[in-house]
């Protein structure tokens, strides 16, 4: 039986029934079509407000506005990680806005990995995206070991995917912690997270998630999963802004455990003016901050978990599907004879929030989608990633896209770029 050509028609009809239509105004896009909101989420018009009150209480209280601004920086981190937790399935106290992706894995592995007798191993895999590498790397080198020997990389069958057997496979007493991504950041494959935690805890290893690519793109339990750690950061599906400040999950049973790497903002609350040189870490995740939050780039976070509070993650999620799902088909429908494979999972309980398309000419196309009007984002060697957002991409965006990756191929004109990466991928 043939498959119904999809139409313009039908994708308007699906705006039309679209619950979540209306938060398209409340992002800045004009002019352009961003499928790259899995590197870079767009500005609301929230987390414009949200900053600049920020940069009033700063204008009007000056070092007041640690404690009298209309959004008191002191308390900031904390109340954003209260905002943040329903996103992941974790309790308020579990979560705290801090860092980056990169301090929070150092943060956490000075805590958590501690080699001793045979148990010296981490376990990571050979798809992360090079920054947790490099810090895994450099805790196991601090401990004076050799990172040949002591992390071990779950290796790929086909090069963008990962097989939850294989992970559990390399599991043993030898593994002191584990840390692999939630979603992979090439192929857009969701791991089950539940049931790599429920195997790696038989092993008595401490289980640790990078969210990247997962949060604010689908819903989470990790208290319930129980889950030790994870970490993300907040400039992609969270729309925090560039360089938005990071964020880490501590499960319940370890709140209370001194961090690995102390400073002043570790402190309980109402100790740290006491000015002691004696730690008295917070009950909570806040325990796990080093320095002074970074408020003028955390401040946006607020306005965008407004909407994120508004829109409800279970409705961001399926719309999430339904966008790749017509995004796929639309590739089979208009692009099939043109070199394309579809390279994550096509299943929805496996996919993460991005298609990812493989071509030999990936990085020239990804130029000419350029010159169209088009926002993709390249992926060395061969990956163009196109990540249609829940809040500001119409069916209809989805639709134009493909139409205009159709006339791209047809008319050859990816032909005209090198198919080379710039600077910046």
């Amino acid at each position: 039986m043939t498959k119904p050509v999809i139409s313009r028609e039908d994708v308007k009809a699906l705006d039309q029934q679209d619950p979540l239509k209306s938060f398209k105004r409340e992002f800045y896009q004009e002019g352009f079509y961003y499928m790259d909101g899995n590197s870079l989420g767009l500005l609301s018009k929230r987390s414009e407000e949200t900053l600049t009150t920020s940069l009033n209480d700063w204008k009007k209280h000056a070092i007041g506005g640690w404690t009298e601004g209309e959004e008191p920086w002191f308390y900031m981190s904390e109340k954003i990680g209260a905002l943040t937790a329903p996103l992941i399935g974790a309790k308020p106290e579990e979560v705290i806005n801090t860092g980056s992706i990169t301090s929070n894995i150092h943060q956490l592995l000075a805590t958590f990995y501690k080699p001793e007798g045979k148990r010296t191993k981490i376990l990571a895999d050979e798809l992360n995206f090079p920054s947790d590498i490099h810090a895994i790397k450099s805790q196991i080198k601090w401990h004076g070991l050799a990172p040949e020997e002591h992390l071990i990389r779950v290796q790929s069958e086909d090069g963008y995917t990962l097989s939850e057997d294989t992970i559990i496979n390399e599991m043993d007493e030898d593994i002191a912690v584990l840390l692999l991504p939630s979603v992979l950041y090439r192929s857009g494959q969701l791991l089950d997270i539940e049931k790599i935690t429920k195997v790696a805890h038989e092993y008595g290893i401490i289980v640790g998630f990078d969210l990247a690519h997962s949060i604010g793109a689908l819903p989470h339990r990790l208290n319930e999963w129980g889950v030790d750690f994870a970490v993300w950061c907040t400039y992609k599906y969270l729309n925090s802004g560039p360089g938005g400040v990071g964020g880490l999950y501590v499960n319940e049973k370890h709140l209370g455990k001194s961090p690995g790497l102390a400073g002043w903002f570790s402190s309980d609350k109402d100790k740290q003016f006491d000015m002691s040189h004696e730690l008295t870490p917070a009950e909570s995740a806040g325990a796990f901050q080093i320095g002074t939050p970074h408020v003028l780039s955390s401040a946006p976070l607020i306005g965008s978990l407004e909407l994120f509070e508004e829109a409800g993650i279970q409705q961001i999620r399926n719309k999430s599907l339904k966008l790749t799902r017509l995004l796929m088909d639309l590739i089979h429908q208009e692009l099939s004879g043109y070199g394309f494979k579809i390279g994550n999972p096509l299943n929805d309980e496996r996919r993460g929030g991005h298609v990812c398309l493989i071509h030999d000419e990936a990085a020239s196309i990804c130029k000419a989608l350029k010159q169209e009007a088009i926002i993709p984002d390249f992926r060395s060697p061969n990956v163009i990633r196109l990540a249609p957002i829940a809040f500001y991409t119409s069916y209809e965006d989805v639709y134009d896209v493909v139409l205009r990756l159709k006339d791209i191929m047809e008319n050859e004109k990816q032909k005209q770029f090198k198919n080379e990466r710039d600077t910046i991928a």
